[in-house]
């Protein structure tokens, strides 16, 4: 074959060749940042939040404390998937889903089964599986459109960066919803979704008040339906649990009156299960460090550890009761017994999987270790 052929045939596979010429610009695209799922009257109800990202890029031409818009497409259909799909029937741009880090589900939506949700937004392929999810009781459209401090980006708030785990009254932490269905899929069944809400009474803008988001507590489940709701103040004892909170406060008090406030770092939690006369029984260690913030009155500090040691424990001892009374498992006692012991699991909970007693934790075993007073060696200033 001749050089002049083998140029004509390069420039023929190129002109026939159509390249990406299809695919959108860039500047052509609808972002979804977030996405809201409902369930009203038999239909399905499907939210995307969409961001302008020249809004979202910190440049020196975005003046801070501006206020910028939140755009939010609605769709309806029998089915969810038929739902999201009308969200970009009069969206102008063509949707793009691979950016959304968010996804918010209402009551009413969970109890028609987490697993039928997640299982049709996570089978289109540009969603990912690390999504943060919440469910809450709020409006979806509310949730989607609330904005941050200073009149950042939403993509600057709690609900998008999860940074309400380095919070000091952080009780539950954000799950993705990939570790929501690893466990809402074993037999113990120990998972729960964190419930986003705001609160508009810590912030002002000048004297207005200013809506932030907070996590206000966690639903529980059972064959992927949601069965019960629990608050922060109700789920109090599960900061003990979870070795990835940094920092959480407590205040030791006798006879109603302050003794000393303490900051407790990375506890420890460890559970045995074990059998006693047929009955699952559980014994409970946490060990924790802790430093003096406050000291409000003179306590020696033998004492005054002893005192935080009986705090949490009676933090622990009402968590449990509280779960009791919601039929909700908070300490996951359940997925411990299904995987250390699964025979006696599949025994005891074979038509009664609500199994736990007000005897089931036999021993609270709490070890505070506090490593520094402060600059005050232990008493008042």
């Amino acid at each position: 074959m001749t050089r002049a052929k083998q140029i004509g045939i390069c420039i023929l596979i190129c002109l026939l060749t159509g390249g990406c010429t299809r695919l959108p610009e860039v500047q052509n695209m609808a972002y979804a940042t977030a996405i809201g799922i409902d369930y009203v009257d038999g239909k399905w109800i499907a939210y995307a939040q969409i961001l302008n990202f020249a809004t979202v890029a910190r440049t020196e031409q975005i003046a801070l404390g501006k206020s910028f818009p939140v755009w939010v497409g609605e769709g309806q259909g029998d089915t969810l998937a038929l739902a999201l799909t009308d969200v970009g029937r009069t969206a102008q741009l063509r949707m793009f889903w691979g950016h959304v880090k968010v996804a918010v589900m209402s009551e009413s939506a969970m109890k028609m089964g987490v697993n039928n949700i997640y299982g049709t937004v996570n089978r289109y392929r540009e969603v990912r599986y690390n999504v943060l999810v919440y469910g809450t009781k709020r409006p979806i459209k509310d949730i989607l459109t609330k904005k941050s401090i200073l009149n950042l980006s939403p993509l600057d708030t709690a609900m998008f960066t999860a940074s309400q785990m380095s919070s000091v009254q952080s009780i539950v932490l954000p799950v993705t919803g990939n570790q929501i269905i690893a466990y809402l899929n074993e037999k113990g069944q120990a998972a729960y979704i964190p419930s986003i809400d705001f609160d508009s009474v810590d912030w002002t803008e000048d004297k207005k008040p200013k809506e932030m988001f907070m996590i206000s507590g966690a639903y529980f489940f059972r064959d992927m339906k949601m069965t019960g709701w629990m608050s922060t103040d109700e789920l109090t004892g599960v900061r003990w649990s979870d070795e990835r909170l940094e920092r959480t406060p407590i205040e030791v008090d006798r006879d109603g009156e302050a003794v000393a406030t303490i900051m407790f770092e990375h506890p420890k939690m460890r559970i045995r299960p074990y059998m006693e006369d047929g009955e699952p029984k559980f014994d409970i260690r946490v060990d924790t460090d802790g430093y003096v913030m406050e000291m409000v009155q003179d306590t020696d500090l033998k004492k005054l550890t002893h005192y935080a040691e009986e705090d949490i424990r009676e933090e622990i001892e009402l968590t449990y009761r509280n779960g009791l009374s919601m039929k909700c498992d908070p300490f996951e006692l359940g997925q411990l017994l299904y995987r250390t012991k699964p025979k006696e699991f599949g025994r005891i909970t074979a038509g009664k999987p609500n199994f736990l007693k007000n005897d089931s934790i036999k021993k609270i075993d709490v070890r505070v270790h506090l490593m520094t007073t402060g600059k005050y060696k232990g008493t008042k200033p």
